[in-house]
């Protein structure tokens, strides 16, 4: 009942994550044919899925202004640019269009995630209760069940404008359903009180690992099945789609856990369990393994990002809560950006199982930093 509840009381922002994540579960399940499109090997196709970080650093300081400037409109506007730009991958040629397709990607998903994640930082705090873990959820949720029909859809020969096209109709009507009242804010105090960027850089940096290990899933699982294991497209598709439906199950079992356990127990066992997640699919013999491993580390990570993002914006002061959720936000991006161009530099050097080796390592610097901040949390709180 808890998970239905907090869904209810965050039904606006549930609904700009499912936006979200049917654009990214449907590019995660088009990357073989997207890649071959433009006709990249790995190391390029890593380099330019680049372009998507100039996107989303743009938001850092753009989407707070974005957001004071819109008010309760800031949503469906920003909907409404991400239902015009979601066509650009599908419709590059080359390498350099395809580039700056990533980079209006980048932009307008990310400008959609920072007020969204704002909205839903001002609901948590309006009403005394965690609701992120449920709305990150919904994202998973829209993740999977896109990356699993896209895949179908491939399997029925659509091609990549055909399936970015009804998303882009499907997106367009769901930004109708976004406009959301929003928090005064304290001009006065929000220019005369230090923005707590300490706060702001540990918390980010927990996100970023979360969100990379999910981005290496998102853009090289279906890849790894297809050519590494020898898969089918529709095999291929169900590397991401497995890591949407495990998020989501973690999401909503971390919805439950963040109101019994402590924080960074949610993050110190998480990101155990994706770790090792990590290492199976490197090992994996047949998709069925892989699979498993992608699973874990769905299941493992779920929680962890939206932690680090209920740990902002309770730390921080209310003048202060947009800007610096926005901000956690987009460090927390860049895993997006830098796990997809990583593995490729490895992929190309030592190929994909090497490079999921190397993510399960990586995983284990938020537990680090969930150490370090609860170890100084007065005084950050105090700063803050």
């Amino acid at each position: 009942m808890s998970i239905l509840s907090a869904l209810f009381v965050s039904r606006r922002p549930v609904v700009a994550f499912m936006i979200v994540g049917v654009f990214w579960g449907s590019f995660a399940a088009q990357v073989p044919v997207l890649k071959a499109g433009i006709g990249a090997d790995d190391t390029l196709f890593g380099l330019v899925l680049l372009g998507t970080s100039i996107g989303l650093v743009s938001t850092m300081w753009l989407a707070p202004i974005f957001d004071r400037a819109l008010g309760r409109n800031a949503m469906p506007v920003a909907g409404l640019i991400f239902a015009l730009l979601v066509l650009g991958p599908s419709l590059a040629s080359g390498p350099l269009l395809f580039f700056v397709a990533m980079v209006a990607a980048g932009y307008a998903s990310g400008m959609l995630d920072v007020v969204m994640n704002a909205r839903v930082s001002e609901l948590e705090a309006r009403h005394g209760r965690s609701l992120m873990n449920a709305n990150h959820a919904m994202f998973s949720v829209a993740y999977a069940i896109s990356a699993v029909c896209t895949g179908f859809a491939r399997e029925a020969g659509l091609g990549p404008v055909q399936i970015f096209g009804t998303i882009a109709v499907l997106i367009l009507f769901m930004a109708l359903w976004l406009r959301m009242e929003v928090e005064p804010i304290d001009e006065e105090a929000r220019r005369t009180n230090r923005f707590p960027w300490p706060t702001v850089l540990i918390c980010g940096a927990i996100v970023l690992v979360a969100f990379f290990v999910e981005a290496t899933v998102e853009a090289w699982s279906a890849l790894h099945i297809e050519r590494t294991l020898g898969g089918r497209a529709a095999e291929g598709a169900l590397g991401p789609a497995v890591l949407g439906l495990t998020m989501a199950v973690g999401r909503f079992s971390g919805q439950a856990l963040t109101e019994r356990f402590s924080e960074h127990a949610i993050i110190v066992i998480g990101t155990a369990m994706a770790s090792c997640g990590a290492l199976i699919a490197a090992a994996a013999a047949t998709p069925l393994i892989a699979y498993l491993g992608f699973g874990a580390m769905g299941l493992g990570i779920a929680a962890v990002g939206p932690v680090g993002l209920a740990i902002v914006g309770r730390m921080v002061r209310p003048e202060h809560r947009t800007a610096a959720v926005a901000r956690a936000a987009v460090i927390g991006f860049m895993g997006f950006v830098l796990a997809p161009s990583l593995m490729g530099f490895i992929s190309g050097a030592f190929g994909l199982r090497m490079a999921f080796v190397v993510v399960a390592f990586l995983a284990l610097l938020a537990p680090l930093l969930a150490f370090y901040l609860r170890s100084n949390a007065a005084r950050y709180s105090h700063m803050s």
